[in-house]
């Protein structure tokens, strides 16, 4: 219909362009005589130019033996006098003039003299509807007020099931107790209890907030409505509102439902808080959306779901009882979250048999499901650059690293200086991190450029760790340190490498002063500034303490720093022989996993021994790969015949005796010599291993 109803537009434009072309093209036509004055028609006359004329009424026109007509408007009776005595009549009677009848001119009806008028209006009116119709999104004329949720199907909604939601289980069963009402109303009513009208899903981004909802309206098989919390404000003042109204007028119909806004910071914001006072769109936005969820009216069997990651910026009024009576906390999932979330993600690709997720969990600590998926998508795309067909550690390993750094950078030119300064600094870091009785280990060192960063030590935390001791947050200034102290020791200079470093330790010292009452020198009290940045909500701040206080913590953050510099100084002075026995085998091979480092750190190996077992992994690893590409593309050559119905499953069981397809039977002989030499290989790998 509204197709039809497009065409037609197109055709009446189309219509009405051409009629008023017709007939602006006749009324030129009509425009082509000649108008003339008196004197001008006497002297033609005079002069014997006129072939006919005609006198109609008050008007006097000729037409010129040249072709050309003339007209002269509004003569007077005495001038047609004069005319036709002096010069008309004794040329008619010579026969050098011919004297035409006129008729007189019908009159011109109202509707054909108003009609170019009507034909621009129509083609303004069709222009004007169209251009609603577009701005609008189709079909939307006038319908600002509308909500723009969408109904999700129910076969949509039942590819998502709790079942496909890994390491939530606690915000699993908070919400089943909702989906279990939506199944099974009676039970609670007959109880009395009154089920949550709202559930405020609270967490960082990536967490699985949105995931979960649609789990819920998965398992609980009935309506559910989505929308984003941005959706509800408009530049129209009353729009907001009218959309609130419109999408709980929806949701009655569809009731029992669930409807689930997404990111309702958007819309639900501290009142008053802004500049523009009280009386804006957004405020009038939520002040409906407060109404519906709890106020005269009833909105029974509509369960609201919803998610944020600013629930310090909400306004009092959404989160207490009777409206968001329920906040699920979706944090950061712990080492057995991650555990069940790499199991899931995993379960369409194929993985090594190498690859364990209980290691992967161990070496992802802080990943959120976000970046869980990534990291497994990102080794498929480096196991499908290699042309492999399975997914091995050594990608997992890589997309870690590029999750957490970013890509590696091989191609940047680096002078040898810039190198050697990196080399010390990165051991610097790596030597203070093991020397350090409190500190995790450390995973890997490289000065291969990553992002931003020219190098970097990884250190992963051998266990999830929710609280800090002052004693770890003192060695990890030390640590953060030993970069700019190596510098020192070893070049005899400084550089601007360590910025980043210095800023996260004054961080840290600033957060021990001043947030944990770490220092007896200060006390315990918290002078700390709040985290908020919310404008308008503290829009003029203030220090909550005095100058003299803040002179005192300046110089006791100081010496926080200094102390650790002194520190790491000290040990890395002691041990000057291996600060350059590390950074010179990095210079060699770029990069040190964490057994290799501990290796050299206790004399295990020596820095010729390590050189040389990498250099020989990587020829075996250049090897398998190479190996890997040409089974792959022989499989892949393979499945190409068979698809193309060259090869019959028959024929592929008697390939010996056939002549005509010798090319696939050396095709299929060299997968199993690579075969062999994969498994050889293999075992070769382990025995070094071993060794």
């Amino acid at each position: 219909m509204k197709r039809n109803f497009k065409n037609l537009g197109i055709y009446i434009i189309i219509f009405a362009i051409v009629l008023a072309v017709a007939w602006f093209y006749q009324g030129s036509k009509q425009q082509e005589v000649k108008e003339i004055a008196y004197s001008d028609f006497a002297s033609y006359l005079n002069q014997e130019k006129v072939k006919e004329i005609t006198i109609v009424d008050t008007t006097l026109s000729g037409t010129l033996k040249s072709g050309e007509k003339v007209v002269m408007y509004s003569p007077s009776f005495l001038e047609i006098q004069m005319l036709e005595e002096e010069y008309i009549f004794p040329q008619m009677k010579e026969g050098k003039i011919k004297k035409v009848a006129g008729v007189k001119p019908k009159k011109q009806s109202i509707f054909l003299s108003m009609l170019p008028t009507l034909v621009i209006i129509v083609i303004f009116v069709i222009f004007w509807l169209m251009f609603m119709n577009q701005g609008q999104g189709g079909g939307k004329v006038m319908s600002f007020g509308k909500s723009r949720a969408k109904l999700h199907k129910d076969e949509d909604l039942k590819k998502v099931t709790f079942n496909d939601v890994a390491g939530l289980d606690e915000e699993k069963e908070e919400l089943s107790e909702i989906v279990d009402f939506l199944k099974n109303p009676k039970k609670y009513r007959d109880l009395g209890a009154r089920i949550p009208k709202g559930v405020l899903l609270v967490g960082p981004p990536g967490t699985g907030k949105t995931y979960l909802s649609k789990a819920a309206a998965g398992e609980a098989g009935v309506p559910f409505y989505s929308i984003s919390g941005s959706d509800f404000v408009e530049m129209f003042v009353g729009v907001g509102a009218s959309r609130v109204r419109d999408l709980f007028e929806q949701a009655k119909k569809s009731s029992p439902c669930i409807v689930f806004i997404d990111e309702i910071d958007a819309v639900g914001r501290k009142r008053g808080a802004g500049l523009g006072g009280g009386n804006d769109e957004r405020e009038q936005t939520l002040n409906q959306l407060l109404v519906e969820l709890d106020g005269f009216g009833e909105n029974t069997g509509i369960i609201i779901l919803a998610a944020t990651n600013r629930p310090d910026v909400l306004d009092p009024a959404l989160l207490r009882p009777g409206r968001f009576d329920r906040q699920v906390v979706i944090g950061i999932p712990d080492i057995k979250g991650r555990e069940a979330i790499f199991k899931v993600h995993s379960k369409n690709k194929p993985l090594d048999e190498t690859v364990d997720p209980k290691v992967l969990a161990r070496r992802t600590p802080g990943f959120t499901p976000a970046d869980i998926e990534n990291l497994l998508n990102e080794a498929a795309l480096l196991t499908a650059r290699r042309n492999g067909r399975k997914i091995r550690m050594d990608e997992i390993e890589e997309s870690i690293t590029k999750v957490i750094a970013g890509p590696e950078k091989k191609s940047r030119v680096i002078s040898e200086t810039e190198r050697k300064l990196t080399a010390f600094h990165e051991a610097g870091h790596a030597l203070i991190a093991r020397m350090m009785p409190n500190t995790d280990p450390v995973h890997q060192v490289t000065i291969i450029p990553r992002g931003r960063a020219g190098g970097f030590t990884m250190i992963l935390p051998k266990e999830d760790k929710y609280y800090a001791t002052k004693t770890t947050m003192e060695e990890q200034i030390v640590h953060l340190l030993g970069g700019r102290v190596a510098e020192k020791l070893t070049l005899n200079d400084i550089s601007t490498g360590a910025s980043n470093d210095i800023e996260r330790a004054t961080d840290i010292a600033r957060d021990m002063v001043t947030k944990y009452g770490f220092s007896e020198k200060i006390g315990t009290v918290n002078y700390s500034s709040s985290d908020e940045v919310f404008l308008g909500k503290d829009f003029s701040t203030r220090k909550n303490h005095s100058e003299e206080m803040a002179s005192e913590i300046d110089e006791e953050v100081r010496r926080i720093i200094q102390d650790a510099f002194d520190q790491a100084e000290k040990l890395l002075s002691e041990n000057i022989d291996k600060l350059h026995l590390v950074a010179n085998t990095l210079l060699e091979i770029e990069t040190l996993d964490g057994e290799q480092f501990e290796a050299l750190f206790t004399g295990e190996k020596t820095s010729e021994q390590l050189i040389a077992e990498v250099r020989d992994m990587e020829k075996v690893l250049e090897k398998a790969n190479a190996e890997e590409a040409a089974e792959s593309e022989n499989l892949m050559r393979l499945e190409s015949i068979k698809e193309n119905n060259e090869i019959s499953t028959d024929d592929e069981n008697v390939l010996d005796s056939k002549d005509e397809i010798s090319e696939d039977e050396t095709i299929l002989d060299s997968n199993d010599e690579i075969l062999e030499d994969k498994t050889m290989l293999d075992k070769e790998s382990d025995n070094d291993e071993k060794n």
